[in-house]
């Protein structure tokens, strides 16, 4: 074998193990036992600490010399694909020695947890239960981003967001979003007002049985092309999706007394396990045979969520199917009342339930935030009130209760620093990535009106789940748009959608 077969054979082995590492972690949050927490923490660290060892093993060093030294000339011209494969499996080494494996092993320690306690503590909004846990959590990553910073000349908090997505720092994210504050307080007393004048929406009548709910987000799931001869539907306290691309797991949580979280949740796990399970599989378990990094991956579940299930078109087809299962006047499943519920322009707490105009809000709040908790220059004890002090200044209102303040996500509690910025790098790249969509398919509005989406999905497996993690994030937007990530895009589809009087349209 050649040392890039070699590097080749040693990454699916490490994938294989990190699989393992996935499914346990979603059995930790849907099927296990509370008294099973201490172990499947133990479990998890042995596993992280196993890929450690198995990524900075002195032979990786060797073989990864020995194949760059072979892959000069043409080469990389000739298969870009394995190229690229080689400098992510570099960049993936370097991040590896950069962290002692007691470190690796403490931090996935510290993180279940932490995790373990904050959902009791979210329950009773009791941020004093989890406070010493984040503590431990935030220390360990601080130590992190500082040796990650020193191996590859960034700031700590940047060496922490290169690790949810390659290439993106602070200093491109800073900018985007303050453009989107000012545009913002623009944009939301216009928006309210133009609602105002629109009319109220009329509520569906409910309840809404969980078990119904559930069937039926499965239904549309399915519709929208997830296979579930390898995908689950389940339940828990955070919608997220996990799995591998041949085992996908994906879960919500369910209200009786409305049944709209449910759906958006479900259909924005689906959209990012739709990207999972269209990656290359002639590159399974390779670096570059993975997403593009998360800010890729919430274009693609925002894609589905936003830009397609709040759709006019979308929900024309889906009114019916509401209708069917809920019962009550059937004018209350029009596009046009379900779409004044979908698209309603609230100054909400929870970032989960927030509308697409003020969704960033929550973003930069826990951007700001986070930065601040790396550096230093925040204490976790005083979390909660920095909290609050930011919601207020950015959308004029105060949490009542830690619950529907800094305990909300689980992210943090998780030690997934970093990640936020994702969700409004993704949200504005599904604008831009949509925008493209309709240039390129002329027929997609049509089609989902019929609730057919393989139009729009057979487009992006092609410019964006087949191209794998070939490209960074602004080069793949680049490839599948014409250009890279332009926020005006995002508000550009924003005016249309909430700034445009429906008398004047």
């Amino acid at each position: 074998m050649s040392a890039y077969d070699r590097l080749c054979a040693r990454f699916a082995r490490i994938a294989t193990v990190g699989e393992a590492a996935a499914i346990l972690g979603w059995d930790a949050s849907v099927m296990m036992p509370p008294g099973g927490a201490a172990a499947r923490g133990d479990q998890l660290a042995v596993l992280s600490g196993l890929i450690h060892e198995m990524t900075t093993a002195p032979a990786m060093a060797e073989d990864l010399a020995d194949a760059e030294q072979a892959m000069t000339g043409d080469v990389p011209a000739a298969d870009p694909w394995a190229a690229a494969n080689l400098q992510l499996m570099r960049h993936r080494y370097l991040q590896s020695v950069a962290l002692p494996s007691d470190l690796v092993e403490a931090r996935s320690r510290a993180n279940s947890a932490c995790e373990a306690v904050w959902r009791g503590a979210r329950l009773a909004s009791d941020f004093s239960a989890a406070c010493p846990y984040l503590e431990d959590v935030v220390r360990l990553a601080r130590e992190a981003s500082v040796a990650l910073g020193e191996t590859f000349a960034m700031a700590p908090y940047d060496a922490l967001m290169d690790g949810f997505q390659r290439g993106i720092r602070a200093a491109d994210v800073e900018p985007v979003f303050t453009e989107y504050e000012a545009f913002l307080e623009d944009a939301l007393p216009r928006a309210e007002a133009i609602q105002a004048r629109g009319g109220a929406a009329k509520p569906l009548p409910g309840p809404f049985p969980v078990g119904v709910q559930e069937a039926l987000c499965q239904r549309l799931s399915a519709a929208a092309g997830l296979d579930y001869n390898r995908a689950r539907l389940d339940r828990s306290a955070h919608p997220f999706s996990g799995g591998i691309p041949t085992d996908i797991r994906i879960t919500s949580r369910y209200n009786e007394n409305e049944c709209f979280q449910s759906i958006m949740g479900v259909m924005h796990e689906t959209g990012h396990a739709l990207y999972e399970a269209g990656l290359p599989t002639a590159y399974a378990r390779q670096p570059v045979g993975e997403a593009s990094g998360m800010a890729a991956h919430e274009s693609q579940s925002l894609l589905i969520e936003l830009q397609v299930c709040r759709s006019d078109a979308y929900l024309s087809w889906l009114g019916p199917r509401l209708h069917a299962e809920f019962g009550g006047d059937a004018a209350l499943y029009t596009a046009v009342n379900l779409g004044r519920l979908l698209r309603h322009v609230e100054r909400g707490f929870i970032r989960v339930e927030a509308n697409e105009l003020t969704y960033p809000a929550h973003v930069i709040l826990r951007f700001r935030l986070e930065r601040a908790l790396i550096a230093g220059d925040l204490m976790v004890a005083d979390l909660p009130g920095a909290w609050n002090e930011g919601m207020q200044g950015l959308l004029g209102i105060t949490p009542p209760d830690d619950r529907r303040g800094c305990l909300q996500d689980i992210h943090w509690y998780d030690g997934a620093f970093g990640y936020f910025p994702s969700y409004t790098l993704g949200a504005m790249a599904a604008a831009q990535l949509m925008a493209a969509i309709r240039t390129d398919v002329p027929d997609v509005d049509a089609a989902m009106a019929e609730g057919d989406l393989s139009p729009l999905l057979g487009w992006v497996r092609r410019e964006v789940h087949g191209r794998g993690n070939l490209l960074g994030f602004n080069d793949l937007m680049r490839a599948a748009t014409g250009k890279p990530l332009d926020a005006r895009a995002f508000e550009a589809h924003l005016t249309a959608r909430y700034l445009t009087d429906p008398s004047a349209r």
